[in-house]
């Protein structure tokens, strides 16, 4: 079988196993509707107003910069582990990755991407002629 045969295959295979767990839950699931069960629950506490609340871009952004910062530490780590294996070649190739990242880091903070609060918006106002 080529490679584009044992793809179908496969496919097919997951795709009647993952109908077949769905037909299956839903054969042998709960069925019950008391008072509670439509209700979102964590942690004993019932909800108190919306869900949909708006969060500002800042929290995006700290989110983003976490992912960044926490690959490039894992990149590090690897790095790290496999030192002496990699001998100078690694150590050149990390080296080149340090400096990306910290220039990554520099331009960040030259735009202004650490600047939150009360003084981003009043610059971001004056320069906009608000």
């Amino acid at each position: 079988m080529n490679g584009l045969g044992s793809l179908a295959l496969y496919l097919v295979v997951v795709v009647a196993i993952v109908g077949f767990i769905m037909v299956l839950t839903h054969l042998l699931g709960e069925r019950h509707s008391q008072r509670g069960t439509a209700v979102p629950y964590e942690s004993g506490i019932f909800p108190t107003g919306s869900a949909r609340i708006r969060f500002p871009s800042d929290f995006y952004l700290v989110a983003m910069f976490f992912v960044v910062f926490d690959v490039a530490a894992v990149y590090l780590f690897a790095w790290a582990v496999a030192a002496r294996e990699l001998g100078w070649a690694g150590y050149a190739a990390i080296l080149v990755f340090s400096l990306e990242t910290i220039a990554g880091l520099a331009y960040l903070w030259k735009m202004g991407a650490f600047d939150w609060g009360a003084r981003r918006k009043r610059e971001h106002l004056e320069r906009h002629g608000y």
